[in-house]
This record gives structure tokens, sequence and C-alpha cells, in this order.
């Protein structure tokens, strides 16, 4: 197997992905999202395990929006009108990205949620024994 044969066939998809972030707003939202959830996850310090399950969250959420910009680009150039069913699947394929961004959503507040309640009764103990002692 030719190695750099191997390593050209990645270039569409990496092309693919680099003109969905130029061109949709919505995947440099899920992006930003993205790395606001990393940064949350390696500040709080969650365990390996919650860690991957964000990853996972953040891969899926990714996929969805670039197959709902690969399909919203199939229905505008099968029709360039207004019809029904061209703005019925565009709907149903953004809602379908909507409920796994949601859905991640809820994971990493179920995730963060104890981490954060911790560091605010850590926070409160500090500030209490600050007050005693000063």
């Amino acid at each position: 197997m030719n190695i750099k044969k191997s390593i050209r066939s990645f270039r569409p998809a990496f092309k693919g992905i680099y003109e969905t972030i130029l061109e949709g707003n919505n995947m440099k939202i899920q992006i930003i999202a993205g790395i606001v959830a990393i940064a949350i996850s390696l500040l709080l310090h969650i365990s390996k395990i919650e860690f991957i399950i964000i990853l996972i969250c953040i891969g899926l959420v990714w996929s969805a929006e670039l197959f709902n910009t690969a399909l919203e680009l199939i229905v505008d150039k099968i029709t360039k009108e207004q019809e029904e069913w061209a703005r019925k699947t565009k709907d149903v394929s953004a809602g379908a990205v909507l409920i796994l961004a949601l859905m991640a959503l809820v994971i990493g507040i179920i995730i963060w949620l104890p981490y954060l309640i911790l560091y605010v009764d850590l926070l409160r103990l500090s500030l209490a024994f600050f007050m005693l002692n000063y």
C-alpha cells in the first residue's frame, strides 16, 4: 500500500471541512462551542472517560453539521426555486443537528454540574475561612 497515496486520499475530506468552516456560519458556531466545551472540561479537571464522552459529543455535532451542509448543497443544486419539499428537507436536516447539539449540551451539563457545585462549595468554604481569620 502506497502511504503517499493513502495520505492524499484524505485531501478531499479536509477540503470539505475547510470549505464548510469558511462558508457556513453554523459550523463556526459549532466549532466555537466545541472549543468552549473542551476548555470547560480542562478547567474542571473532569475524568478521562467524561472527557472522552465530551469529545464524542463534539465529534457527533460537527459531523451532523457537515452532513446537514452536504444535504443543503444537494437540495440547492436540484432546485433553485423555493419549493416546499426543499424547505422541509433543509428544516428536517437542521432540526436533526439541533437535537444532537441540545443533547450534547445536556450531557455536558450533567458531566460538569457536580464539578461546578464542588468548586462553588470550595469557594464558599475558602471565603468563610478567610472571613473567620481576618
